[in-house]
């Protein structure tokens, strides 16, 4: 039986994109309109972009983005503009890539040479904050919570809140905080270790039992989807392998997962990892830029995040290659701070600091943490940013917290310690999926009326992959970029309009699913809560009626 839900539109966009014969029919008084939820499952072609779809024409709860470029820019063409891209390495020559990427005009290639006195040399595309100048790269990094026991251990073991002074009250309850999660990953990642082991036992089963059926050495998707047993035992592998393979598991993947989630135990959650001896800067001094190197590419076989959020911004549109990013007129500035493990602070607050200095009018931060060493050197990395006019957008994090919980930290923000907020150029995103109904938003993505501004398409995102390949992605990660794309198609057709201003859009523009959702509580319960109460601005963030807006504000400025 077909669902019909009721979605709450913003008053001025019937006023802006609605009064047309062609949305008439489905706009109602009352600024309600109601929707035949998709009643199928989307096939693989539909799943390969269902974030572009539109919620009235596809009734898929996208972005609208094929109505954009259908409709809207059809005969428009934008300027280039600069999206920085903070995050791993990025796979810089991939073929739906390649063309999209930022080159420094004012720098002459591998001379050896400051050109343009930035403080970086050869930086051609970028920089890369966690290698050394002998290429060497921090592949693991410890967790932030490793860092801070480390550093308080020697002044709170064994010690009681009854046993501190006054002044060492916030730092000891870091320290158990600290504690407690450690506790907690260490837990979980030895549990994720067995459940990849029995992933791979599941996977090398079916295999052979399959190959051995069939009488093939290899199995395709269309051999399994092929094959009509009788069989109860080839049935149940012949339904694993397709599962298998939908997920985007392998061998190879499957084998990297058990590598990366040891060496995750083995570096990460080790005390004794120094990690940052490789690079030789001082970490207490952010005066201390000298350190780096231009290889914005490297290590993609274990630091491929970045490349997938590259992709989902700025994968060459129509050129009959892969997939269409969201824009084209997008140049992508990689700047490298991120490692299996936490990111530092130092490194994310030097790495806004280049992109702002270096023309970037967008920041793409698809990363965060729980613990921040020196949180005040990033937020003065924002405020630098917000006085320079350029939009940074961020990813909640994926772990179904509410975030406006003052126990559950997430790094970076813009709040100060008494709520109020540090800039306005400023955003958080929390992720979506593809069904409207109780699972409208991606299950694991954190949440908070205050904390959180905007949800996008954050589950199942097709993208690009490291060496010309292609995969899924999920998560506020993947959300976060669509914002940063939408937010670049703005400001590359409208530069005129500040990035308050692009915030202000995005956030008003959306569109408000007036459904409730379910959301996973820290006991592992379920509760139904409106999904207008996850964000600020209680929308799923819309490209065509963010362009209709954006529009209108430019035209009456002009």
């Amino acid at each position: 039986m077909k669902k019909v839900f009721l979605i709450q539109l913003i008053s001025y966009w019937c006023f802006l994109g609605c009064t047309t014969s062609k949305e008439k029919h489905i706009i109602l008084s009352n600024n309600i309109s109601v929707v035949i939820a998709k009643n199928e499952k989307l096939n693989d072609k539909e799943f390969e972009g269902w974030q572009y779809k539109d919620i009235f024409e596809d009734t898929v709860p996208g972005v609208s983005l094929e109505k954009v470029y259908r409709e809207f820019l059809k005969d428009k063409k934008g300027v280039p503009i600069i999206v920085a891209v903070i995050d791993t390495e990025v796979d810089i020559h991939h073929e739906d890539l390649k063309e999209q990427i930022w080159v420094n005009a004012n720098e002459i290639p591998e001379n050896g040479i400051d050109d343009d006195h930035n403080g970086y040399i050869d930086d051609i595309h970028g920089w890369n904050f966690i290698g050394n100048v002998n290429g060497e790269n921090i592949i693991h990094s410890n967790y932030g919570f490793i860092r801070l026991i480390r550093k308080f251990k020697p002044l709170f073991q064994n010690k009681t809140v009854d046993s501190i002074t006054f002044n060492q009250i916030k730092d000891f309850e870091a320290y158990q905080k600290a504690l407690k999660s450690f506790g907690e990953t260490q837990k979980s990642k030895l549990q994720q270790l067995e459940n990849v082991k029995g992933f791979i036992n599941k996977y090398n089963k079916a295999q052979h039992a399959l190959k051995a059926h069939l009488s093939v050495d290899s199995i395709t998707k269309e051999q399994l989807l092929a094959l009509h047993s009788t069989d109860t035992i080839i049935k149940k592998y012949q339904k694993t392998l397709i599962n298998y393979i939908n997920r985007g598991f392998t061998e190879h993947t499957l084998l990297g997962y058990l590598e990366q989630t040891q060496e995750s135990i083995d570096k990460s959650l080790d005390f004794d990892y120094q990690e940052r001896e490789i690079i030789g800067d001082d970490l207490n001094d952010l005066s201390d830029i000298h350190y780096g190197n231009n290889n914005v590419s490297g290590n993609l076989d274990k630091l491929y995040h970045g490349t997938l959020m590259v992709g989902i911004i700025a994968a060459k549109r129509n050129n009959s290659i892969g997939i269409d990013g969201i824009l084209n007129e997008a140049k992508i500035m990689p700047l490298c701070i991120s490692a299996n493990g936490d990111e530092f602070d130092k490194d994310i607050a030097l790495a806004i600091r280049y992109a702002v200095d270096n023309g970037a009018k967008i920041i793409n931060m698809s990363s965060g943490k729980q613990f921040s060493m020196n949180r005040q050197w990033v937020n003065d990395a924002i405020q630098y940013a917000a006085k320079k006019d350029v939009l940074f957008i961020t990813s909640a994090g994926n772990s179904g917290l509410n975030l406006d919980d003052k126990e559950h930290n997430y790094y970076p923000n813009d709040i100060n310690t008494d709520g109020s907020e540090i800039s306005d150029n400023f955003m958080m995103i929390g992720a979506s999926s593809y069904t409207l109904n109780k699972r409208l938003i991606y299950y694991k993505t954190n949440h908070g009326k205050n904390n959180v501004d905007l949800f996008a398409p954050g589950y199942k995102v097709y993208t690009t992959l490291p060496n010309n390949k292609y995969r899924y992605s999920r998560g506020t990660s993947a959300a976060t970029p669509i914002v940063s794309g939408i937010a670049a198609l703005i400001r590359s057709h409208y530069p005129d309009l500040s990035a308050s201003q692009v915030k202000e859009i995005l956030m008003k523009s959306g569109i408000s699913y007036n459904i409730d959702v379910e959301i996973i509580l820290e006991d592992d319960t379920k509760k139904m809560v409106p999904f207008s109460s996850l964000s600020k601005s209680g929308k799923i963030v819309n490209a065509y009626n963010a362009l209709l807006l954006a529009e209108k504000i430019s035209n009456a400025k002009n």
